[in-house]
């Protein structure tokens, strides 16, 4: 029955043969020189094949097609379960040449190759997939959709329980965004860690210690894979120093929430005071222009000040009547 797998012949039978058997079904049977049957001879040869008319002295009647469908469907199933199982094959083989490309000491684009586009999320939905001991990643920035947030659950989860170690660093702001909160939840309670720290980093992902990828320099659209393995460790090095300085991602300490909220404050004072644009302090503390403006009103509100000239001056004030910098209170 592989003839049956062609989906010509599966939408002639459903257009075609179908609409016939249920018109001699409905009329109890049909001559065999009704105009019914001469105009759709096609149909009525496909439905005497597969045994759902038959004929009876000089009329077709119909055939119960419970009693048929087992010739038709379980081939096909059979099919589709060895089709699955091939591709799973096929899947392992590119697995396994995928991990021997990035073993290579160097490939036909070199051991730094440029990302571009769709290329990126491409190559990540390749790489992260096949690791096979340690997942690295750092996430600036909050701001990931919650579907896409979802995805990377269900792929994350799927990595740890296969034994890959997996550690993330996200900024503090992540804390506050629900939908970054349910995947830490969900990737934790199988044994991924999570961190955040109060300082700006760039993203960073490093698959098994033999692929990273880097965003390439301000450029939003392009990324680095890098391959090189001195290049990786000096990464995963910086990696290891954010991490140890991160405080563990949990909503249930509340003195711990506490405290990275100081450092949050302490860090947006000191921009404030050094100058910064409100493009690059919003970046640094990982949330959206607008979150940051909340703040910086927040602060205006609590010094009583109209303008963000006065404030700064204010807080130049509290400097010189306390002796306490506000540019150092987060150390």
């Amino acid at each position: 029955m592989d003839a049956w797998a062609s989906d010509g012949r599966r939408q002639f039978f459903e257009e075609s043969a179908s609409p016939l058997f249920e018109e001699i079904a409905n009329r109890g049977g049909v001559s065999r020189t009704d105009p019914l049957i001469r105009d759709n001879h096609d149909a009525v040869q496909l439905l005497t094949d597969t045994g759902l008319i038959r004929q009876e002295d000089d009329r077709y009647v119909v055939v119960d097609p419970q009693s048929v469908q087992t010739q038709v469907v379980s081939p096909l199933s059979m099919r589709g379960a060895e089709l699955i199982e091939e591709s799973s094959a096929w899947a392992r083989v590119f697995d396994g040449l995928g991990q021997a490309y990035r073993r290579s000491p160097s490939t036909h684009s070199g051991q730094i190759s440029e990302l571009r586009g769709e290329e990126i999320e491409q190559f990540l939905a390749a790489v992260v997939p096949s690791a096979q001991t340690e997942l690295l990643t750092a996430q600036p920035q909050a701001g990931r959709k919650a579907s896409t947030l979802k995805v990377a659950a269900a792929r994350d989860v799927d990595a740890v329980r296969r034994g890959v170690s997996m550690r993330t660093i996200y900024q503090h702001a992540a804390r506050r965004n629900r939908a970054t909160r349910a995947y830490v939840a969900e990737v934790t309670a199988v044994g991924a860690e999570v961190r955040t720290l109060d300082e700006f980093f760039n993203r960073l992902i490093v698959v098994d210690r033999s692929v990273a990828v880097i965003p390439h320099g301000d450029n939003l659209g392009m990324a680095l894979a890098i391959r090189d393995s001195g290049l990786i460790a000096y990464l995963v090095d910086i990696f290891e120093r954010s991490w140890e300085r991160g405080r563990p991602f949990t909503s249930r300490d509340s003195d711990l929430m506490k405290g990275i909220a100081e450092e949050q404050r302490a860090m947006l004072i000191r921009m404030l005071t050094e100058g910064h644009s409100d493009v690059t302090c919003a970046k640094r503390l990982g949330v959206s222009p607008r979150t940051y403006a909340g703040y910086v009103a927040d602060l205006k509100r609590e010094y009583d000040a109209e303008t963000r000239f006065q404030l700064g001056f204010l807080l130049g004030q509290e400097y010189a009547r306390t002796g306490i910098d506000p540019q150092q209170q987060e150390k």
